[in-house]
């Protein structure tokens, strides 16, 4: 004899264990769509019939789709009866109607979920519907009325019975407008199955959950009709429903919120389709931007004019060259200024080429509003002035890699992108780069093949531009240790001060960059950041293996580069151009037959190859899609990747800890 189990008290997986050996997966063609719509319209009239007659209402009907099967359709009867053989007339009991279940999903074995929560519905939806259509129509119709005593219609809709089971009755309907809404919104999921799961993330967990809720809408509709069984055969005994009735209440709240998640998320979806597709097809720039900052309602002058302080029409922008300037609040005043000659500069030129400044905030308060201002105060272009959330903020993080950094978005009259993000070039050539394309990129980077130290260095100081021009030798020389520094001074002195240099005319200069304010400091290695950016996609070369090396020595003891002139002939880690360098009186003859540049040189890289140093590259987090794999600048082999954290208190240095 089979052990009766409650299936209030099973969980989730020991259901799915059950039912799912009920299933075959199948290709049973089954019109779902035409039953659906018929017994949407039996539950709804029915139970509207039953709130009119038991409370007295007379409200109009809600909406309810009266679309008609098409001709093709046939009824399948002979399931819905054979479902109906298994449901009625069962005594009560939650272990009874488990099993009763079981037998359900048994005979609708090789149906969608889906298929068989519709097809059990509208089994019990011909009876439930039967019922109250004969029992409007007994008192004047006799056909009605003989049918309706074979029914028991009468031990539920007479006066007195519906006085004794008014409340009885109204849990049965309730549960069942609630057990409908649970399909209405399993059925609308299934729909949904077209989109991908990447777009829709929230789908594969509301769709992997949808047999348990169909086993919870069957066994629910088999409590309501043995509860009906007691109601019309006027047994004492009942069938207990209010568990039903929490179990359907908590599944239907959590599939409304899933909907909505999914829903939250197809929007999205097709949001960023129709953004992509506005950036690769030739459009107004101004329309681009509506779409990109508020989607379907924008204001009507959202845009603060730095020049003229007064708010604007993003009419302003139409077939103007934009400059998308995103960043953070936590901007800072150096960031700011690397505008001011730009904006000068497009001046100049008319009433082409258009700044805006497009701030990243994801929840506006008082505070943050205040800082807005301020910083609004600094800038004489225009500025995005929107205290709600960007729409395509998403958007701006996943396509356009908005890492907290300033970025730069260059867009062309139509609204293409003509660089994604030109900050890098900006901080790096300033003017020079204008007006920051990918095609003006490509010139720079050919020419910055030998000479991409030039850009960094040429204004930190009036002696070093003179050196520069005059194509002198150039020690450019720091490093995290005092005494280094000093050590490196004292023998590269020696070297520049030694008879043989003196003999060939060779003329060496030092700069310790060190000396100089730590402004000029952070912008040299933020310039070095954004040469790096603006070449790391590009294929391995000299240019990129120097800068790339540069990089990994910002936090070393000690670092110095020789160039001559605007040329970089070569970088060195601490260790190895400080033993170079002492050891010159080994090396200097060489310096007489083959110049000093390749002897120097030639000398590091013996040095070099007797000491093992490790090489570090920290990335910094800019705005941007940074490259899977970086070739190391010593060895050439893929460099490891590991992940650091910094924070140097500025925001709040009273409560850093050290």
């Amino acid at each position: 004899m089979a052990i009766l189990v409650n299936p209030l008290t099973m969980s989730d997986e020991h259901i799915l264990e059950e039912i799912y050996s009920t299933h075959v997966h199948s290709d049973t063609k089954f019109d779902v769509d035409s039953l659906y719509t018929l017994v949407d319209n039996i539950l709804k009239h029915s139970t509207h019939i039953v709130d009119n007659i038991v409370q007295g209402n007379h409200g109009s009907m809600e909406q309810i789709d009266n679309r008609t099967p098409p001709a093709s359709f046939t009824s399948p009867l002979c399931t819905l009866k054979q479902i109906n053989s298994e449901m009625w007339c069962k005594p009560p009991g939650e272990e009874i109607a488990h099993q009763t279940t079981l037998s359900i999903l048994n005979k609708l074995s090789s149906y969608s979920w889906v298929a068989k929560a519709v097809l059990t519905v509208t089994a019990f939806s011909v009876e439930y519907g039967e019922l109250w259509l004969l029992s409007l129509h007994q008192p004047t119709e006799l056909l009605a009325k003989s049918l309706a005593t074979i029914k028991r219609v009468p031990q539920l809709t007479n006066a007195s019975a519906l006085q004794k089971h008014r409340n009885d009755i109204l849990e049965v309907n309730n549960l069942i407008k609630a057990t409908w809404q649970v399909i209405e919104i399993i059925f609308e999921l299934e729909k949904l199955t077209s989109y991908d799961t990447k777009d829709v993330p929230a789908l594969a967990p509301a769709l992997e959950q949808i047999p348990v809720d169909v086993y919870w809408v069957i066994i629910t509709i088999v409590a309501i009709v043995t509860q009906i069984d007691c109601l019309t055969t006027n047994l004492e005994k009942r069938q207990e429903l209010s568990q039903f009735g929490q179990k359907i209440n908590i599944i239907l709240s959590k599939l409304r919120k899933q909907m909505l998640l999914c829903k939250q998320q197809i929007e999205e979806a097709e949001y960023h389709i129709t953004l992509n597709r506005l950036f690769q097809t030739p459009t107004e720039i101004m329309e681009v931007l509506k779409v990109l900052i508020f989607w379907k309602d924008a204001p009507k002058t959202p845009i603060y004019d730095g020049a003229t302080k007064t708010l604007v029409s993003v009419e302003v922008l139409k077939k103007k060259d934009v400059f998308l300037f995103i960043s953070t609040l936590d901007i800072t005043q150096e960031e700011i200024s690397v505008f001011n000659p730009i904006y000068d500069y497009t001046m100049k030129l008319g009433n082409q080429y258009k700044i805006v400044w497009v701030p990243i905030v994801e929840e506006w308060n008082d505070k943050l509003k205040n800082k807005f201002e301020s910083l609004k105060s600094k800038m004489p272009w225009y500025v995005l002035q929107h205290f709600a959330p960007i729409k395509g903020i998403k958007y701006i993080k996943e396509q356009w890699h908005f890492k907290k950094k300033p970025m730069v978005v260059v867009l062309n009259p139509q609204g293409k992108i003509q660089h994604h993000n030109a900050f890098h070039i900006i901080q790096v050539w300033g003017l020079k780069g204008f007006p920051f394309t990918k095609a003006v990129e490509a010139i720079l980077n050919q020419d910055q093949a030998i000479f991409w130290i030039e850009p960094l260095v040429f204004n930190i100081d009036p002696q070093l531009t003179t050196w520069i021009k005059e194509q002198k030798n150039v020690f450019i020389y720091g490093g995290k240790d005092k005494e280094w520094i000093q050590q490196f001074n004292k023998f590269a002195t020696a070297l520049a001060n030694d008879a043989v240099i003196k003999e060939t005319k060779i003329s060496i200069e030092l700069f310790c960059l060190e000396s100089q304010k730590p402004n000029v400091i952070s912008n040299f290695w933020r310039g070095v950041e954004s040469l790096f950016v603006t070449k790391m996609h590009e294929t391995t070369n000299t240019a990129l293996q120097q800068v790339e090396r540069l990089l990994s020595y910002k936090n070393e003891t000690g670092w110095a580069l020789l160039i001559k002139g605007s040329i970089m002939v070569l970088v060195g880690h601490g260790t190895t151009i400080l033993k170079t360098i002492a050891e010159f009186d080994k090396w200097k003859e060489v310096v007489i037959k083959k110049g000093f540049e390749i002897t120097f040189k030639d000398q590091l890289d013996k040095v070099a190859s007797t000491i093992h140093l490790c090489s570090h590259l920290e990335i910094p987090n800019v705005a941007g899609k940074i490259p899977d794999t970086i070739e190391c600048p010593e060895c050439h082999r893929t460099m490891e990747v590991f992940i650091s954290y910094k924070c140097c208190h500025n925001g709040n240095a009273a409560n850093a800890k050290h």
